[in-house]
């Protein structure tokens, strides 16, 4: 493949195609450093035109509860009891500083996801 800059969703999908041909490709030969090459213009038009948004806060915590297999009265403390987990987990209350700051520092939450 000429390489050349990724303009268009067609170029981005014959770039994938062409990365999808390489992947195995051995360290030092030309094929890798178009593999590289390749790789590296695709990430930056998927950065530029395709960005992934952070998660909604709530689906961020529902999603760590669910990777730990915790239920909603298990992580109630980091939210300041039963009735306001239930209130921020069903969106009635938004969460507070205090509960952002215990889901990130004890639940794992990364605190960019809570702050979206």
């Amino acid at each position: 493949m000429k390489l050349k800059p990724i303009h268009t969703k067609k170029d981005l999908a014959a770039a994938l195609a062409r990365i999808d041909e390489l992947i195995d490709a051995k360290h030092g030969t030309p094929e890798y450093d178009e593999l590289e090459i390749l790789s590296t213009l695709a990430e930056a038009y998927e950065e530029k035109h395709c960005p992934i948004l952070p998660p909604n806060p709530i689906e961020a915590i529902k999603f760590r509860m669910d990777q730990t297999g915790l239920r909603q009265a298990d992580v109630a403390k980091y939210f300041g009891g039963k009735n306001r987990a239930s209130e921020v987990l069903a969106r009635k209350r938004p969460l507070s500083l205090r509960m952002i700051r215990n889901l990130h520092k004890n639940f794992h939450v990364p605190s960019d996801a809570l702050l979206a």
